[in-house]
């Protein structure tokens, strides 16, 4: 299963690690009316798109602000744009106060945040402009309007639309209306899911195709709501004149292709970095290995942009791209071998599933395929060693872009072998301090979210670290980190810390020891089995398995015997299996534990959560042991 301390390393450490989880409404009870935050009274969304596929899109909205947690939110409205592409203007934002007075929001609190080249130069990642509106003299009661138009000069492919739109059940909405305006020879797709669907009308030329949402009591969101969004779950709209996900495919490829052809710098380039090596794998790895470290992530929003890479002179010049640059030099690199490589599409938030109705927006990330070997590539994923892809991108639909095949998926990131080892040596004084040693060793992905952490991490932090890996464990103390180089794109990590403990036992005449790291783990057994008693998600969430093992052993002071400890302890079952060994001599006792989630896959049903929870709660029993000392 997941394991929440990842996210808490990373938070100590100041480095990015996201978890995106998707509300789903199954089966929520409804929200009392007195605890609605606000209340959508309208909102309109037009798109009235040119044979071209440029378009313009209008939105005109009504807000009223219930509670007084939910003021500050609704202080703003704002909406962006491609400078390059299209031109963005507020028609409306006001106030409506409770008492029907109407304050129309002055110019002056008006705010516009332009990406633009320097000195009349072309931007190099980023042309959006953002029109942010305050609303004056906002307060509980009152109600915000707000309404804006972005005409795009182009779409996003030619000739081609497409959009999604998608609401929530938890939130209170009176009338909810999408409309698509287009020519009437446009053919157009489309699927909604919890919206009424209008009869489509016919006028100038035009087709007027419309949808409407209502949800006037909405929905109650508690922790079982989390899970996995999946298409149909959520009142959401799709809408495209794509005929199938194989032609999104090929209109990307065919402006991103060409770029991918290597020039006689990337030809040297690559002969440069394969040096000596042969066969396919190791030159293809030493290729993926520089374009993981050297150029950096950045991303790409200038008009087209978004779904043309830069040429590749520019992402060599500047050493930095979005994934599409990534992909698209890491595709001419391999080429300039003889290495061949196709660019997939896929969708790198929680999305596992895509919807019929092929929209450009489910598809949001660019990685590489290499067929000879069977292997998915992600060189924006900078700690993640070659032949490996992200925990989020494991089993996800793809679309190949040269040889496009339907029904293709990433393989699971369980596959990886993710592993700890942690052996913990611990000195007890006679006052209750001690000293000791924790060595760690980390494989697969637990190994990469680690080096992250250690890249981010500046010298003089170290000790700042290592203090507060003691205190998440309600240790307080010094201590010292030694740590494997954290810049290598390998599939294992070791470090240690060295430890001095002000306060590792409270001395009684008994004094009950819990059994538990020193210092916080990326991996430790109770991370595994944390969600024990949490509400079993009602819709399939992310999971991925893995192996935990700790390795204690206490030295005791001559004034301290080992009045009791917990007896050996085995339990197995189709998720779950455990395994602790308790061994006594004189004044040392040594501990092992051993935890292996047998989870396959990414993608986990309720019932599989269900029964993990059940074998975890069994092993929590061990866990929860103490060791008894008297002194």
């Amino acid at each position: 299963m997941q394991h929440p301390s990842l996210s808490r390393l990373h938070a100590i450490a100041a480095a990015i690690f996201l978890v995106y989880l998707t509300l789903t409404p199954a089966f929520a009870q409804p929200m009392a009316e007195a605890d609605i935050p606000v209340r959508c009274n309208s909102w309109q969304v037009v798109f009235d798109v040119n044979p071209d596929g440029s378009y313009t899109e209008s939105q005109k909205w009504s807000m009223t602000v219930l509670k007084e947690s939910a003021l500050e939110g609704q202080k703003t409205a704002s909406f962006s744009f491609s400078t390059s592409v299209a031109k963005g203007e507020v028609l409306e934002a006001y106030t409506l106060k409770k008492s029907g007075k109407r304050i129309d929001a002055p110019k002056s609190s008006y705010q516009v945040t332009a990406n633009d080249g320097y000195n009349s130069a072309s931007p190099l990642y980023s042309d959006q402009t953002a029109i942010s509106v305050v609303f004056p003299d906002l307060a509980v009661g009152d109600t915000t309007n707000f309404s804006f138009r972005i005409k795009n000069s182009e779409g996003i492919f030619p000739n081609q639309f497409s959009a999604a739109q998608v609401f929530s059940r938890f939130q209170a909405a009176d009338d909810i209306t999408v409309k698509v305006i287009a020519p009437k020879t446009m053919k157009l797709s489309h699927a909604s899911f919890h919206l009424t669907e209008k009869k489509p009308v016919e006028k100038d030329g035009k087709q007027v195709l419309e949808w409407n949402y209502r949800n006037p009591k909405p929905e109650k969101w508690t922790p079982a709501e989390s899970g996995i969004y999946a298409v149909g779950e959520e009142p959401s709209l799709f809408v495209s004149t794509f005929a199938d996900y194989g032609e999104i495919a090929r209109a990307y490829g065919q402006r991103a292709m060409p770029k991918a052809v290597p020039t006689e710098r990337i030809k040297a380039l690559a002969a440069q970095l394969a040096g000596d090596k042969k066969g396919t794998e190791a030159q293809a790895r030493a290729l993926y290995d520089w374009v993981a470290r050297n150029i950096s992530y950045v991303g790409n929003g200038i008009g087209i942009g978004r779904v043309v890479p830069r040429d590749l002179d520019v992402v060599l010049d500047n050493k930095m791209g979005d994934c599409k640059d990534h992909a698209t030099l890491l595709q001419a690199l391999l080429a300039a071998r003889g290495i061949e490589c196709d660019q997939v599409l896929l969708n790198a938030d929680s999305r596992y599933d895509l919807p019929k109705v092929p929209v450009v927006g489910v598809v949001n990330h660019v990685i590489n395929y290499l067929p000879e070997l069977k292997l998915y590539l992600d060189s924006t994923a900078a700690t993640v060693p070659f032949g490996m892809l992200p925990q989020p991108l494991g089993e996800k639909p793809v679309l190949p872009v040269v040889k496009f095949r339907e029904a293709v998926k990433t393989p699971s990131t369980a596959q990886y072998g993710h592993e700890q080892v942690m052996q913990t040596s611990i000195k007890i004084n006679a006052d209750g301090t001690a000293t000791g040693t924790a060595h760690f060793t980390l494989k697969g992905l637990p190994a990469t979210e680690m080096r992250q952490v250690m890249r981010n991490l500046r010298g003089d932090q170290e000790e700042l670290l290592v203090r507060k890996f003691l205190e998440m464990q309600g240790m307080h103390g010094t201590g010292t980190l030694t740590k494997d180089d954290p810049t290598d794109l390998l599939d294992s990590y070791r470090f240690s810390i060295t430890f001095q403990l002000e306060d590792l036992l409270t001395l009684a005449s008994t004094t009950g020891m819990p059994i538990k790291p020193i210092a916080s783990s990326v991996f430790a057994i109770d991370s595994f089995v944390s969600s024990a008693y949490e509400p079993t998600p009602k819709k399939s969430t992310n999971c991925s398995g893995g192996r935990s093992t700790e390795e204690y052993v206490y030295e005791f002071p001559p004034s301290m015997n080992i009045v009791g400890f917990p007896k050996d302890f085995h339990f197995a079952s189709k998720v779950l299996s455990y395994q602790a060994n308790y061994q006594k001599s004189e004044n040392r006792l040594t501990i092992k534990r051993t935890l292996e989630d047998r989870t396959s896959g990414n993608v986990c049903s309720p019932e599989y959560v269900a029964d993990y929870q059940k074998s975890a709660r069994s092993i929590l029993r061990d866990l929860r042991a103490q060791v008894l000392i008297s002194n």
